[in-house]
């Protein structure tokens, strides 16, 4: 009995924290920083900086001018199957993370593919990648 409702209570502050989050638009981005939030936006371009595997997505415009910067570093990239710098470009998605502010821009540091995923046109949230186990 009580594991059954330590597990409830688990669900439940869950399901809280899911339903709890900020939703905002990519313009927003820069309000918000040092919070963590959902940010729905296109996917403008991706890089991968080959110098250290990392992982750049423009969201919201090209670099310079996008509203938010996405980033998955070569410690995470491999989690990703595909290449998230070309998978990514021109899709609507939706990332959640905490924004911080790296050079006056907003940010937000993916470590899991669940961070990120795509709008598909029927409004339903899909994921794009599986996990590598």
């Amino acid at each position: 009995m009580k594991k059954t409702l330590a597990l409830i209570g688990f669900v439940a502050l869950f399901a809280f924290n899911v339903t709890a989050q900020t939703k905002i638009s990519p313009k927003e981005a820069e309000k918000h920083i040092n919070e963590t939030v959902t940010v729905t936006g296109k996917v403008f371009s991706g890089k991968l900086i080959t110098s250290n595997n990392m992982t750049l997505l423009d969201i919201g415009g090209f670099n310079p001018n996008q509203d938010l910067t996405v980033m998955i570093e070569s410690a995470n990239r491999g989690k990703f199957k595909g290449k998230p710098e070309e998978d990514y470009k021109g899709k609507e998605v939706t990332v959640t993370g905490k924004i911080i502010d790296f050079k006056g821009k907003p940010e937000i540091v993916v470590t899991e593919p669940e961070q990120i995923k795509v709008v598909m046109a029927d409004n339903v949230v899909k994921p794009v990648f599986d996990i590598k186990h």
